[in-house]
């Protein structure tokens, strides 16, 4: 079987792959092109290199393996019409986002910003107007592999978690699950908003002016999921009126955030540049599922971190 790697993993990985009996080609994803050497693939491993390339002439092509958690970029329609399996790396990144998740959470309850800024002057300000997080209300929407670590590590805070997905199932490390049907009564117990669900057609600008006027005055809202979940516009508009304590971001409707976006100068805003999943373990990680999956589907054993297309959050 042939697989074909748009990331180069280092010659110790590549070779554990080969050692399973797979002829590996390489390309960069940013280079890539069709060609004959890569379209009888059997496997493409890879980001996002779909719209360099036609699809169309893999025809043998049985795995996508991306190394992403959301799978937006998948070429989605022609998933279904040939009966590709799709595995996405989730929970690869759960660990280094969940931490991240706490720690601006913890940022904007201490007002850091205000600390940086005083220190980069040299000023000595004392500010009285700091929070505590024990006894506030945590709640994500989207209650998959980020939002779990991120509730298991707010275990220690003394705080309510609360989850919104699809049906209101029960999830560890939640109090308590609201459905979608119960948005508005979920919104109105929050302090905190962690977006955290997929990006798919019915998630596009879930949140918008209607949806944040539902929300608690002075909450905080943390997105590491896809920028276009929220919509950016109303997003500044209600950030302007004075809405929210704090708004941590780490993905943006578009990216590179454009220099001229008003985020970048709104005071109670923390920017970071859809950077929130590194850690030095990343790739480890990535490439664990990677291995067990092209050992599986040579084995003709079931995947792991199959995507559902159907599945709500």
């Amino acid at each position: 079987m042939k697989v074909l790697f748009t990331y180069d993993y280092g010659e110790e990985k590549m070779n554990e792959i080969k050692k399973l009996g797979y002829e590996i080609v390489y390309m960069n994803e940013k280079e890539i092109y069709n060609n004959q050497n890569i379209n009888d693939i059997d496997v493409l491993v890879c980001y996002n290199p779909f719209e360099k390339i036609d699809m169309d002439k893999f025809t043998k092509l049985k795995l996508i393996q991306l190394s992403s958690i959301g799978v937006d970029q998948a070429p989605i329609d022609y998933i279904k019409r040939n009966n590709i399996i799709l595995s996405n790396n989730k929970g690869g990144y759960s660990i280094p986002i969940g931490e991240w998740i706490i720690l601006k959470i913890l940022e904007i309850y201490k007002n850091s910003l205000y600390f940086y800024k005083n220190q980069e002057n040299r000023d000595w300000k004392i500010n009285t107007n700091l929070l505590e997080l024990y006894n506030k209300n945590v709640g994500f929407i989207g209650t998959g592999t980020i939002a779990i670590e991120a509730a298991k590590r707010l275990q220690g805070f003394g705080v309510n978690i609360y989850g919104l997905n699809t049906k209101g199932r029960s999830v560890e490390y939640f109090d308590k699950c609201f459905s979608v049907n119960d948005m508005d009564e979920f919104l109105l117990e929050c302090d905190i908003l962690v977006v955290s669900i997929p990006y798919t057609k019915e998630t596009h600008h879930l949140i918008d002016a209607k949806v944040i006027d539902k929300m608690k005055d002075g909450c905080v809202l943390i997105n590491i999921a896809r920028g276009s979940i929220i919509n950016e516009i109303d997003l500044i508009e209600k950030i302007k009126q004075g809405k929210f304590l704090g708004v941590a971001l780490d993905v943006f409707e578009q990216e590179p955030l454009e220099k001229e976006s008003p985020l970048w100068d709104l005071d109670n805003v923390i920017l970071t540049p859809h950077n929130c999943w590194i850690s030095e373990n990343r790739n480890n990680r990535r490439f664990e599922v990677i291995y067990e999956n092209l050992k599986k589907i040579k084995n003709k054993e079931e995947l792991i971190n199959l995507v559902n297309l159907s599945k709500g959050y």
